[in-house]
């Protein structure tokens, strides 16, 4: 089996699958990817969330992206910036044989839509349903692949068994006085305007949409989009919405997780966008951080979109 690292395409293993508050989904969506002569071929028996065993004649080819579906789901229907968890594997189209496959053993492995090097499951995904199994035939371009070095197709078979909304969904409260001000992009990424004053001297934490889902608890592994500004000059040092993906963050404090971070998140609903200014000795201190000059005030713009677990 070659190995394709970018066919292996989820950046967040997933623990466990909790149960978590209703999310709003777009349940209205006009898929780009159809079902074509390559994907109606593929079958794959078995049990959904197992590996299934796939057959499909060879060679497939296709120039275009196609999508079937093999087994029909109930669940949300996924859109643009939604967060799927996922169970897959990836064939040759030329040969049949197996190239990648997740850990079928696991609950499933995090994928944000639409913003992948992997085009063929990042935009083949959406407009899927929770609870479906999909056949995905594609290009080596659309798979992320060097056409020069990957003249074939891939077919990807992907259970989709969770998803997480694309962004927070609570009502809108009052901002507080002395605290950035937050807008945010339709769909979802912040941005702030700070204060010309002095920043807070303790930890402060303004809720901007509150949700009623469960309460975030210290070491709770949270599904989050954030954003990561400097109190000094608004700039961003860290950001889930640059690199398109969601982060399964725990609530723990460590080199990477400050404790004004963990400390302004605990007790906040999932569903909830939350604003936190961190001071510098709850921050990254005097040492500070890549990023972070020394004695920085952080700010943390927070959608809490679920807990792994």
């Amino acid at each position: 089996m070659r190995t394709l690292p970018v066919l292996l395409l989820a950046v967040g293993v997933v623990a466990s699958l909790a149960s978590c508050a209703t999310a709003p989904f777009s349940n209205a969506c006009a898929p780009t990817v159809h079902s074509g002569d390559a994907s109606e071929v593929i079958s794959a028996q078995g049990d959904f969330g197992d590996q299934p065993v796939v057959d499909f004649p060879t060679p497939i080819k296709t120039s275009s992206l196609q999508r079937t579906e093999l087994l029909p789901g109930d669940g949300a229907v996924l859109a643009e910036g939604d967060i799927a968890v996922i169970k897959f594997s990836v064939f040759n189209g030329d040969t049949g044989g197996l190239e990648a496959q997740g850990d079928y053993a696991a609950p499933g492995q995090m994928l944000t839509l639409g913003a992948s090097a992997n085009t063929a499951v990042s935009v083949g995904l959406q407009c899927a349903t929770v609870g479906s199994r999909v056949a995905i035939v594609s290009s080596a371009t659309d798979a992320g692949q060097d056409p020069a070095q990957y003249s074939n197709t891939f077919v990807f078979v992907i259970d989709v068994v969770k998803a997480f909304p694309a962004k927070a969904w609570g009502v809108p409260q009052i901002p507080q006085a002395g605290m950035p001000s937050v807008v945010t992009a339709p769909n979802g990424a912040p941005g702030v305007t700070v204060p010309r004053e002095d920043p807070p001297t303790e930890l402060t934490v303004n809720l901007l949409q509150e949700a009623s889902g469960e309460k975030l608890k210290a070491d709770d592994r949270v599904v989050m989009k954030y954003t990561a500004f400097l109190w000094s000059d608004s700039s961003v040092f860290d950001s889930t919405w640059t690199s398109g993906q969601a982060k399964i963050i725990p609530l723990t404090e460590s080199d990477s997780v400050t404790s004004g971070f963990v400390k302004g998140l605990v007790g906040q609903p999932v569903g909830s966008q939350v604003l936190i200014v961190v001071p510098p000795e709850l921050g990254f201190g005097t040492a500070g951080s890549t990023g972070v000059p020394p004695d920085s005030t952080l700010i943390y713009v927070v959608d809490i979109l679920g807990v792994d677990g």
